[in-house]
């Protein structure tokens, strides 16, 4: 059995661990799927590749607005996929050549297992091979969740796995799910001309987001899709390219083709972690410390397969993690996941960091609230919103803020002062009187609201 020095399971973010400072050590890398992982290859960077081109084909058709006379024939599905994932390949390609040219590192193109404590048994296509390790990081990611009727209909469906790299967009498309993943795709194939209908069994859209965010967004989605909420589905039947869903109200519903995006699961099922000392949540996440430590002796995990907020800036930030408390195990670091930003790319855009007004409801908090609405500010003006806002919650007293919520244009991008302020421990106050802000740009959004506190 080969020993090495250090053995990372994953190659999105767990390449990210791996730099030359490991260069005196026999590493090895195992990648069953992609390198790259999730983010590149079928999650956060096609999909936004593909969400800022409907972004593009919705500024021409609604060009109107503006006293622009311009049509929109046309969305050329294959030839964006084809430029989106010309470049995605590319990387994907590139970050696998690095690795094998890479002298002390080994890569194994399989899946992997835990045959025992520190050792693992990597199934290649030309056959198993036994390998152990002083170090192992697991960083095996997530996979789509797909619901018992779907599977259990052994009918043909799409997952955010595979749907962006179809070769044309259906006629009808039913998608099940309505969270961030289910809005972003199915903004992207009403875009590109196809009738969608979203069946969530909650009973609004984007659900974990503030109530304000998520009502105004539900009530939006609801003029462009046929929107089934309070809802699941009971069994699919019919055939490929003629699906018949029916839901738990006895209600059917027609399409070409089914998305399910229903959430994510952790693929810590796949590695046969009982043998290998590695303890799971309920929910099969691998539990780990502030370190990033696993309960098993040198076995670290980070990224989709632990962590409760599967974001590829999160996972980006524990691989760093993780790579400082490999080389320096007397100076151990922590992951801080306290304030994590994010944000949905629809239109409209979504943006979110701290508590939720319900989260400080259920906490017992009485927080102040500012709210300010594109319309209120000089650029809202020109870009002719009448629907987006942002709100900001503090706490009483001290100012400190305890979360912000946008949804609008560019809230992704505008958030950040917010960020920044909260992370840094800027008080609203402070933060909205100190700093001259842009008139007339977007952030006097952020300004008004933090203003409207009174603080």
């Amino acid at each position: 059995m080969r020993q090495h020095d250090l053995v990372v399971i994953g190659a999105g973010s767990g390449n990210a661990v791996i730099d030359d400072s490991f260069a005196g050590l026999d590493v090895a890398i195992v990648e069953e799927k992609w390198f790259g992982g999730t983010c590149l290859n079928a999650g956060c960077i096609p999909s936004k590749m593909l969400a800022y081109t409907a972004q593009v084909a919705r500024t021409v058709a609604a060009a109107g607005t503006y006293d622009v006379d311009a049509q929109l024939r046309a969305v050329r599905w294959r030839a964006m996929r084809d430029r989106v994932f010309g470049r995605v390949d590319a990387e994907r390609d590139e970050g696998r050549r690095g690795r094998r040219e890479s002298d002390y590192v080994t890569v194994y193109e399989g899946r992997a297992r835990f045959t025992g404590p520190r050792e693992l048994r990597i199934d290649l296509a030309d056959g198993p091979v036994d390998i152990g390790a002083r170090q192992i990081v697991i960083a095996a990611g997530g996979r789509p969740s797909v619901p018992g009727p779907v599977a259990d209909s052994s009918l043909p469906y799409e997952t955010s796995d595979t749907v962006m790299r179809i070769d044309a967009p259906p006629r009808r498309l039913a998608v099940l799910g309505g969270g961030y993943i289910a809005a972003e795709l199915a903004e992207v194939f009403d875009a590109a001309g196809s009738s969608v209908v979203i069946v969530e069994k909650e009973n609004r859209l984007l659900g974990p987001q503030d109530e304000a965010v998520a009502e105004r967004f539900t009530e939006l989605a609801r003029a462009r899709y046929d929107l089934r909420l309070g809802r699941e589905v009971t069994a699919v039947t019919g055939r490929a390219g003629a699906i018949r869903l029916t839901l738990d109200d006895a209600s059917t519903i027609g399409a070409d083709m089914l998305l399910v995006a229903v959430g994510r699961v952790p693929n810590s099922d796949r590695l046969n972690l009982g043998v290998a000392g590695v303890d799971t949540h309920d929910d099969g996440r691998i539990v780990v410390d502030a370190h990033q430590r696993t309960t098993a002796e040198g076995v670290f995990a980070l990224g989709d397969i632990c962590t409760p907020l599967p974001l590829r800036h999160v996972a980006n930030r524990e691989a760093k993690v993780v790579a400082h408390n490999l080389r320096h195990p007397d100076a151990l670091i922590a992951a801080d996941h306290e304030l994590v930003p994010a944000a949905v790319f629809t239109r409209p855009q979504v943006a979110s960091i701290g508590a939720t007004e319900q989260d400080c409801r259920d906490r017992g908090l009485d927080p102040l609230v500012g709210e300010a609405r594109y319309e209120d500010v000089a650029y809202g003006w020109a870009m002719e919103d009448t629907t987006g806002f942002c709100k900001v919650l503090a706490e009483r007293g001290t100012g400190r803020l305890l979360g912000a919520h946008l949804m609008g244009p560019q809230a992704a991008t505008l958030i950040q002062p917010l960020v920044l302020a909260m992370t840094l421990g800027i008080d609203a106050s402070t933060l909205a009187r100190s700093p001259y802000w842009i008139h007339p740009a977007p952030t006097e959004l952020v300004e008004k609201a933090l203003l409207d506190l009174g603080l």
